[in-house]
């Protein structure tokens, strides 16, 4: 039994990384999984066997380098004030260090901001997205809605309107650097990048 569940772990790891591939050279909306299946050196029914559909596919692509963001909730409940706001400015600089640093996760946020179209058949996975997006800028206004936090925020600047800014600010960061590595150093000038953002929502911000 162990070894078939090894096997089956294989065939799904296996039929990722084709996707992941095709998804990067072709786009995703021009990948079928006939496709990924020839890559992968396995059947359309295997491919069935382990996902719904394409747009299921995609989906749990995205999740081998998405934030757990239920982890990450804990971890800033147990913090309070500017030191989990801390903690997000440096998870900030953190994941442009990760995207430098790690090839798949630059292969699948490049495949994300630069070579998908949500498409009537990847609807699912486009609300999934959306979903996941939503929690992230949710959970951000928490901790920009702490009591002690609300006084620092600069005037006409709310919870939710600094969430916003700084979910604006990683898509911007990762969206430029992917179309140009050129453009700046993701681990020299980052810090500077964030933490001037940072400056521009709250009063106080060492």
């Amino acid at each position: 039994m162990r070894r078939t569940k090894e096997d089956a772990e294989k065939t799904r790891c296996a039929i990722l990384a084709a996707a992941e591939l095709l998804f990067l050279e072709q786009g995703v909306a021009h990948t079928s999984l006939e496709q990924v299946a020839r890559r992968a050196g396995v059947t359309r029914g295997a491919i069935y066997w382990h996902f719904q559909n394409k747009a299921h596919l995609f989906h749990e692509m995205l999740n081998q380098v998405r934030l757990p963001l239920e982890p990450l909730a804990e971890q800033l409940e147990a913090a309070d004030g500017l030191t989990s706001l801390q903690m997000l400015r440096d998870l900030c600089v953190e994941a442009m260090a990760h995207l430098a640093q790690d090839a798949q996760r630059r292969r699948i946020f490049t495949i994300l901001l630069r070579r998908c179209e949500f498409t009537e058949e990847l609807r699912e996975a486009e609300e999934r997205h959306e979903a996941f997006i939503n929690q992230f800028i949710a959970l951000c206004e928490q901790q920009f809605a702490q009591a002690a936090v609300q006084p620092l925020l600069q005037p006409g600047i709310s919870p939710r309107l600094a969430a916003r800014t700084l979910h604006a600010l990683i898509v911007g960061l990762f969206s430029d650097w992917l179309r140009d590595p050129n453009l700046f150093d993701p681990q020299l000038d980052t810090p500077a990048m964030v933490d001037s953002c940072f400056r521009g929502l709250l009063r106080s911000w060492q």
